[in-house]
């Protein structure tokens, strides 16, 4: 409902934000680190929503909506300005309290291509901001009185073409939460004072029994490291709605959206948790999404979902990674150091929160990876192995091995093209 006539449950989540903004945040931390995660990674809107075929020279105009204290909006605006990308980044959200640890933080950094709006995502309908080429919804649906509302206004300021990077509460990885949650609404029912209501909460996990499942769950940690606001969010937030894949799915087709990705791709893939051939066969025969809701199942440890969205009219089609002209880039860690984690047996050894996934790669890999730096094309690094003795068929199906495991696990990707393609 719009931010002027929430209902009761949504001000007392409004009231949640003020009294304890999220996630815990201090300014003064920019200069440590830049906090990276998913979506909205500068890399992985290139690739997974443009394809890796939208010019670097074109502007991005990015809007984070449910900026909260400004995890996205700090790292996105970073990026774009280290890269030298035009443009530049809205972030919106009616939390006060939060909008001011995300401004205290930019401030740290000296960014200058960040806009502010204090406003609900309901009220963008009719708001004369955008269109966007990219939005970003993390953490902000699963909260709200009815998310099919909230994603239509976020589609009214998207522009043609664009694409939505979106984050949902999962289930199966959050086994706990709820049965502590429900404890805790009958011990600090959602009416009482938010200091209050905490009080409580600490009091509760001070003495939690041994057998409650939340103590087993180390898929998160907001109540251990969280401070405040993350044990008030993920035990005493008035309203919380976890997807599994079929729902999620369900929510976006409704609204004309298609999956281009979840992250990591690979742990969407059942066949990674289950080595006997009849079983991967029977796998096989499932559609997308019923294998993604089986390794969701399988794994049990998803306690989020990160989707990368369009419209359903705007297919998404992968680009050739095969290609000549391709640029390999690694997403964050360099490739160099990725080739230093390959075991002399060939494996990289990968973990799916806790859950060891073996990933092996062709002898050829570490070469490759030890030439990808974001500006060599695969022509290039073809070129190179030649020189060395490698001839094209076996760098061509090491490539294509090497790529197609490392983009599923959202490690190496495509750079977009520099300048407008001719």
């Amino acid at each position: 409902m719009p931010s002027s006539t929430p209902d009761p449950t949504d001000s007392r989540l409004a009231a949640q934000y003020e009294a304890y903004p999220y996630p815990k945040r201090d300014p003064r931390d920019e200069a440590k680190r830049l906090v990276i995660g998913s979506p909205s990674h500068l890399r992985e809107i290139d690739f997974w929503v443009f394809g890796a075929r939208r010019p670097a020279s074109t502007p991005l105009r990015a809007l984070i909506a449910g900026g909260g204290t400004g995890d996205g909006t700090i790292m996105l605006a970073t990026q774009m300005a280290r890269a030298g990308r035009a443009g530049g980044v809205t972030y919106l959200d009616r939390s006060a309290a939060a909008m001011d640890v995300a401004r205290g933080r930019a401030a740290a950094r000296g960014l200058g291509n960040i806009a502010w709006e204090a406003r609900s995502i309901l009220d963008l309908p009719g708001s004369g901001l955008g269109p966007f080429d990219y939005i970003d919804c993390c953490g902000v649906l699963h909260h709200m009185p009815d998310p099919a509302e909230g994603l239509a206004a976020l589609l009214s300021v998207l522009a043609p073409g664009g694409g939505l990077g979106l984050m949902v509460y999962a289930p199966h990885g959050r086994t706990g939460v709820y049965m502590l949650q429900d404890a805790l609404r009958r011990l600090a029912p959602p009416a009482l004072p938010p200091a209050q209501r905490l009080d409580i909460a600490r009091r509760v996990m001070k003495h939690l029994p041994e057998s409650a499942w939340l103590r087993a769950n180390r898929n998160f940690s907001d109540h251990i490291d969280g401070g405040d606001a993350g044990l008030y969010d993920l035990l005493l937030n008035p309203r919380d709605r976890p997807y599994d894949i079929p729902a999620l799915h369900a929510l976006l087709g409704d609204a004309g959206l298609s999956v281009t990705c979840l992250i990591e791709p690979m742990r969407y893939d059942p066949a990674i948790y289950m080595p006997d051939p009849k079983l991967r066969a029977r796998a096989a025969d499932m559609d997308a999404v019923g294998r993604a809701a089986l390794a969701e199942a399988l794994a049990a440890n998803i306690s989020t979902h990160v989707a990368y969205c369009l419209r359903t009219v705007d297919a998404w089609t992968p680009p050739d990674a095969m290609a000549h002209d391709a640029v390999p880039i690694a997403r964050e860690m360099p490739a160099d150091e990725l080739a230093r984690n390959v075991r002399p047996d060939g494996v990289l050894p990968f973990v799916f929160d806790g859950l060891r996934v073996p990933v092996a790669l062709p002898p050829l890999a570490v070469p490759i990876l030890k030439l990808i730096d974001g500006k060599r094309n695969v022509g290039a690094i073809a070129a190179a192995l030649a020189e060395r003795g490698t001839p094209e068929a076996p760098f061509t199906r090491a490539w294509g091995e090497t790529w197609a495991k490392l983009s599923a696990l959202n490690r190496i990707l495509l750079a977009p093209p520099v300048a407008p393609l001719p």
